[in-house]
């Protein structure tokens, strides 16, 4: 029998508030362009004050909150368990959830700062990401809601969440209850730095099982410990059943059904 969904997704619920600068407005505000930094409450509305007139627009985003939004629309039915503020930002998440045909459920909203996150997007095409968590950051396994991943093809954990230890634990409560429930669990890890700072926690979870990975190959590399993508994609198959390792102008190396 099908089931409901094919991916429910867990993750940080950030919107995204996407700006185009130029490059030196990156260098003068200190920013380290081209990947993503946590920053508090402080230093986010330090940069928006900064940016001032500078025209934005704002969607639903999080890592896995873009890629189930994605699933939604290639025709695929995705659920986003995540975590907002009963403020402004979070009635637009929601919505904006909504109206992307991504199921999610209200009563994960509660008293707090829904979490953001500023896009900077540079000409050359290049985005740099400053991100305020907000409630999104006590994300954890209550939040995890069984009879869904029950209902779906694939659970898909975001590499983000792992950082937090209330999203970690969420992370192991829901790929428990996946593999209890005949879901296949598929793993993104999201950034370079995730990887090596949360490296034995990415690999507790691949050693308990990870049937889909997904990651660049910077991440591949610096998981495997190598410094080649060929090497990195040969110690991956040794450790999970699929993968894909997208290698910016060079395409990707994708692995599945043994071949």
């Amino acid at each position: 029998m099908a089931r409901k969904y094919n991916v429910y997704g867990i993750g940080n619920a950030l919107v995204d508030i996407q700006y185009q600068v130029d490059p030196g407005f990156i260098k003068e505000a200190g920013i380290e362009k081209g990947v993503m930094t946590l920053i508090d409450e402080d230093r986010h509305q330090a940069l928006i004050e900064r940016l001032g007139s500078v025209a934005f627009q704002r969607s639903s985003g999080g890592s896995a909150a873009n890629t189930m939004i994605g699933v939604a629309n290639m025709g695929g039915k995705a659920y986003y368990a995540c975590k907002v503020a009963n403020d402004e930002f979070g009635d637009f998440y929601l919505r904006d959830l909504k109206e992307a045909d991504v199921d999610s459920i209200k009563s994960n909203q509660t008293d707090g700062i829904t979490g953001k996150c500023l896009v900077l997007i540079t000409p050359d095409a290049d985005r740099t990401m400053n991100t305020f968590l907000g409630i999104t950051a006590t994300f954890g396994p209550e939040q995890i809601e069984p009879e869904v991943i029950q209902q779906s093809d694939y659970l898909y954990i975001e590499g983000y969440l792992l950082t937090g230890d209330s999203g970690f634990k969420a992370a192991q409560v829901a790929q428990e209850q996946a593999q209890e429930k005949g879901t296949r669990v598929a793993l993104t890890l999201s950034d370079p730095l995730v990887v090596e700072e949360f490296k034995s926690r990415i690999q507790e979870l691949m050693d308990r099982g990870v049937d889909l990975l997904f990651c660049n190959e910077f991440e591949a590399q610096a998981l495997t410990g190598t410094s080649q993508t060929a090497a990195a994609c040969s110690a991956l198959e040794k450790q999970v059943e699929g993968f894909a390792v997208t290698c910016g102008p060079d395409g990707a190396v994708v692995r599945g059904d043994g071949r």
